[in-house]
C-alpha cells in the first residue's frame, strides 16, 4: 500500500499553501512554526489546502477536489445554475497538492472548524457523486466528482473544532428573544469581538445567500448537510472537540481567560448563556453551553445521528466516529494560537501515529 496522503483543510477566512500569506504565518502553527513542516520531517506527507474562506461546503469540496486531482475547479452545471455563480472556478491542472491522483492513492482529510463540513462533503461526492449533477449534465462534460466511485481512496476523515451540527454562534444573533446588550462583557472584549466579525465578513455577491459558510453553519442547515453526507464503511473517522469554558454556579459557561483569545471573549460568553429552540425545533438547552470560543463542544464531537464511540486506541472502528476527549483550549489552539501560544505539536504526532498504525 502507498503512503497516506495527509491533506488539512482550513476553516472559516483560513489560508493554505497555494496562499502567499501562508509563507509569513502558516495557519496551521500559527505562534508556533509550520506545524506541517515539522509533520514531513517526522515522515509524514503532509499537504495545506487553500480554499474559499467564506464559501460554503459544496463550493470548497469542489476547489479541494480541483486541488487535490489537479485539474480545473468545476462546481457543477446543477449548482451553478442554482446559486448563480460561474461553473469554472481557479484551474490547479500541474500543480496538484499531491501527485498521480488516482485509486492506489489513500487520502487523510482533515478539517479545521469549517474545513470539517468541507472534508465531510467532498468524502461523499467521492463516494457517491451527485445525482444532480449527474442529471443535469452530459456524461462527458462530467467532471469526475460527481461521478462517485473514488470513495476507497479515503483512508480517514478528522474534524477538529468543526461545527458538525452547526453554531450557536450564528442562530442565537436570529433569535429576537436572546438580549445581548444587558450581558455584561468588559468594553475591550467587545472591540475585539467587532475586529473579528469584520475580518470573518461574508463578501456578499451576486452568489444565492444559501452559497456561504455561514448559512451552512447554522444549526439546522448543518444539520440538514449531515443527512446528504453518509458514513463509509472503508473509511476511519475521528473527531476533536475543543472547551475552553469552565461551568458556573447557575449552570452558564464563561470562558477560562488564559485559555481563551480575547476576540473570542464576547462570543464564548453569550454561546454560555443561550438557550433557545431552532426554526426545525432543535432544542438548544445546558448541553449545548460548553464551548471554544466559537463552537459549541457538543456540536464538535461527531453528528448527532451517526454511529459514534469514545475513541479506544486498541480498538479503533471503521464506519463510526472515534471521538478523542475534549481538547482543553480554544478554538484556534489546535493551529498553535492566535496570540496565546499553545503548541499542538505533540497532539498531531500522536493522532497521525494512531492513524498510519491502522494501514
Amino acid at each position: 500500500m502507498s503512503e497516506l496522503e495527509f491533506i488539512f483543510c482550513h476553516g472559516l477566512s483560513g489560508w493554505g499553501e497555494y496562499d502567499r500569506k501562508y509563507k509569513r504565518k502558516p495557519y496551521w502553527g500559527m505562534q508556533t512554526g509550520d506545524l506541517l513542516e515539522d509533520l514531513r520531517k517526522e515522515g509524514y506527507h503532509c499537504h495545506a489546502a487553500s480554499v474559499a474562506p467564506t464559501g460554503s461546503a459544496w463550493d470548497r469540496a469542489c476547489e479541494l477536489y480541483a486541488q487535490i486531482a489537479g485539474t480545473k475547479t468545476d462546481y457543477g452545471r446543477s449548482h451553478s445554475i442554482e446559486y448563480r455563480h460561474d461553473r469554472y472556478g481557479k484551474d490547479f491542472t500541474g500543480m496538484p497538492l499531491i501527485e498521480n491522483w488516482n485509486d492506489d492513492t489513500r487520502i487523510v482529510l482533515i478539517g479545521h472548524s469549517f474545513g470539517g463540513a468541507t472534508i465531510r462533503l467532498l468524502a461523499e461526492l467521492l463516494a457517491n457523486g451527485s445525482e444532480q449533477e449527474q442529471n443535469l449534465t452530459h456524461p462527458k462534460d462530467l467532471s469526475p466528482l460527481f461521478k462517485g466511485g473514488m470513495g476507497k481512496r479515503v483512508f480517514a476523515i478528522v474534524t477538529l473544532a468543526a461545527p458538525t451540527n452547526g453554531t450557536v454562534s450564528y442562530d442565537m444573533n436570529n433569535d429576537p428573544d436572546f438580549d445581548t446588550k444587558h450581558v455584561d462583557i468588559p468594553l475591550k472584549y467587545q472591540v475585539l469581538s467587532k475586529i473579528m466579525r469584520a475580518a470573518t465578513k461574508m463578501q456578499k455577491d451576486k452568489r444565492d445567500p444559501r452559497d456561504f459558510a455561514s448559512y451552512d453553519m447554522e444549526i439546522d442547515h448543518a444539520m440538514a448537510l449531515n443527512e446528504r453526507i453518509h458514513l463509509s464503511k472503508d473509511t476511519y473517522y475521528f473527531s476533536i472537540a475543543c472547551n475552553s469554558t469552565i461551568e458556573q454556579p447557575d449552570g452558564t459557561y464563561y470562558p477560562d481567560l488564559e485559555k481563551t483569545e480575547g476576540m473570542f471573549v464576547r462570543t464564548s460568553v453569550l454561546v454560555g448563556k443561550y438557550k433557545g429552540v431552532t426554526s426545525n425545533g432543535v432544542v438548544i438547552d445546558e448541553k449545548w453551553r460548553a464551548n471554544d470560543g466559537l463552537v459549541n463542544t457538543i456540536s464538535a464531537r461527531a453528528p448527532f445521528n451517526d454511529p459514534q464511540r469514545n475513541l479506544d486506541p486498541e480498538n479503533i472502528v471503521k464506519g463510526e466516529w472515534n471521538i478523542f476527549p475534549d481538547y482543553s483550549g480554544d478554538h484556534s489552539s489546535l493551529q498553535g494560537g492566535y496570540t496565546i501560544k499553545n503548541d499542538p505539536r505533540p497532539f498531531y504526532k500522536e493522532l497521525l501515529g494512531i492513524i498510519s498504525k491502522l494501514q
